[in-house]
């Protein structure tokens, strides 16, 4: 997306996202206001990403914070450029990167995804990028966790957390599927660290998910509720409205 664009699409979602947040608290960061953007992108895989991926990645990130300077950015590329995702977030001053394969291995569709935490810690303390969280995905959709069904939701978050994970996000087996509601709570019981709702949050089930730290949303903002297509503002003002009336 050329920058001129991406700065008019920012504009756009000005009056009917970040207009509706400005007097929100921020549980994550010290930015000004409680919700804020995540930047992701499809790579493919970590073995195959070119370099032109991150330095778009670099580039939108930078762009939207300068359009935006005091919300909380975060940035993800996909599948598990995690290592790739912390210089970015750095280069464009954003307050996160969300990961998958912090903890424990799994199975997705590019392959076997093993457990990243170590190498990547020690990673942004080389770079000097401490400062930026590690939200880290458990159990996360588009995956087999075959290999570690003897290990509880719980148990997994709370080996995140061991390992420094600034926050636990929860999914549905796939994108736009519904986080299994009593999740959250479990989780919160569990550890100490925020837990965060990763998908399948709607207007229509939003209730079910107050007690999370915090929502990723994407699809349900898309036309018709898919993940793929354009954003549809009037969506994102329905949902606004609903979350400033239950926060009453």
């Amino acid at each position: 997306m050329p920058r001129r664009k991406l700065q008019e699409y920012l504009h756009q979602l000005e009056p009917v996202l970040i207009g509706e947040m400005k007097t929100c608290q921020s549980w994550s960061s010290s930015r000004s206001c409680g919700a804020g953007f995540a930047v992701s992108c499809w790579g493919w895989c970590t073995c195959d990403l070119v370099p032109e991926v991150t330095a778009t990645m670099a580039t939108i990130c930078a762009t939207v914070r300068h359009s935006y300077p005091n919300i909380p950015l975060g940035v993800q590329i996909l599948s598990a450029a995690n290592k790739q995702a912390l210089p970015v977030a750095l280069a464009a001053d954003a307050d996160f990167i969300r990961v998958e394969g912090f903890v424990f291995s799994q199975i997705s569709g590019e392959g076997f995804l093993d457990a990243c935490a170590g190498s990547l810690l020690r990673y942004r303390k080389q770079i000097g990028a401490e400062h930026i969280q590690i939200f880290t995905d458990i159990k996360k959709k588009h995956s087999s966790h075959g290999v570690t069904s003897d290990i509880s939701v719980a148990e997994t978050a709370r080996a995140a957390e061991f390992f420094l994970s600034d926050g636990v996000i929860l999914t549905g087996i796939a994108t736009g599927m519904q986080t299994n509601p009593k999740e959250p709570m479990e989780i919160k019981q569990a550890v100490r660290i925020p837990a965060f709702i990763g998908s399948g949050v709607s207007v229509e089930n939003v209730e079910e998910y107050m007690a999370a730290d915090a929502m990723i949303i994407g699809s349900h903002f898309k036309k018709a509720g898919y993940w793929a297509n354009e954003v549809d503002f009037e969506r994102i003002k329905k949902f606004m409205t609903k979350i400033n009336q239950l926060r009453k």
